[in-house]
């Protein structure tokens, strides 16, 4: 008896990682299904909002929920009432979208190929255009976006492999080439930057010289293969939750985001494939503000 007791301790500790009831409480994108939702730390649905493929998503220090879409961004409270929206102009998408310390709401618009600074009011109160090969589609031309605290602006241009550093005046700084399509750029407080690599099914972390001093591959992570790096959050502990977008093929077929250690380990997965079908960004709610995304 004693020795079937050891083998229950070892393997619910293997186990332990696998499972995929929230470790956290978390907000996050649906792409494909359509939605933005709340999840408690049991994995409960808590909170949901229909729109049209998100792609990233906030939740603001007076409690609403900050995210965008493809034809926008909205702020919305718990109660779903929508308090300040900005409609992008057609034939646009829109990817990416940021709360800034002044009120404004950063938007990156492809199509029209700029980044705007949307005001409380809805108005457009900065724009910064992008230079972008026009042979790259709208849908194709940027995803992730960040303005620093420097007031630098970083850009995934998705379409044509690199990452661009901007500065407040629109002025290119510096493109960084890197594998695949980048799908999103996280300036780090080290003043490193992790960058997803989209479908080359890998993620890199660059210092300030653009060095490599961490990556993760597509097969470094059993159970894990990396498919379309998507959006992704560095928690206060040094771990970085990613997601996993399973479109092209994948849906229904493993994790949809996950939380790695930097010794590579996964410490927590998420594979709801009931209600949830490609979760494309995460913004996990009972961590500090120190957490960057």
């Amino acid at each position: 008896m004693k020795l079937i007791s050891a083998f229950a301790l070892i393997l619910a500790a293997l186990v332990a990682p696998m499972r995929s009831e929230a470790a956290h409480p978390f907000l996050c994108c649906d792409h494909n299904g359509g939605k933005v939702c709340v999840v408690s730390a049991e994995g409960a649905i808590e909170w949901e909002y229909a729109c049209k493929s998100p792609q990233d998503c906030w939740r603001l220090a007076n409690g609403n929920y900050l995210f965008c879409f493809v034809s926008g961004a909205v702020e919305v409270t718990p109660a779903k009432q929508v308090v300040w929206e900005y409609k992008a102009p057609e034939k646009t998408e829109v990817h990416a979208c940021q709360p800034l310390e002044d009120g404004r709401v950063l938007v990156v618009e492809g199509g029209t190929s700029r980044i705007i600074e949307v005001d409380r009011a809805g108005k457009i109160a900065k724009e910064i255009k992008l230079t972008t090969d026009p042979k790259v589609t709208a849908h194709n031309q940027y995803r992730g976006t960040r303005k620093t605290q420097d007031g630098h602006y970083f850009v995934c241009f998705k379409g044509e492999g690199k990452v661009v550093e901007l500065d407040g005046d629109g002025k290119v700084l510096r493109a960084i080439k890197v594998p695949g399509d980048p799908h999103e750029v996280v300036p780090l407080t080290d003043g490193h930057l992790l960058i997803t690599c989209g479908d080359a099914h890998k993620v890199i972390e660059l210092d300030a010289s653009e060095k490599v001093v961490w990556e993760l591959n597509e097969n470094d992570l059993p159970g894990n293969t990396l498919r379309l790096m998507a959006g992704c959050q560095r928690l206060p502990s040094g771990n970085t939750l990613f997601c996993n977008y399973l479109g092209h093929g994948h849906i229904g077929k493993q994790p949809q985001f996950f939380e790695v250690t930097r010794d590579k380990k996964v410490v927590w997965q998420f594979d709801d494939h009931t209600r949830f079908k490609t979760i494309n960004q995460i913004f996990v709610l009972d961590v500090p503000s120190a957490a960057v995304r």
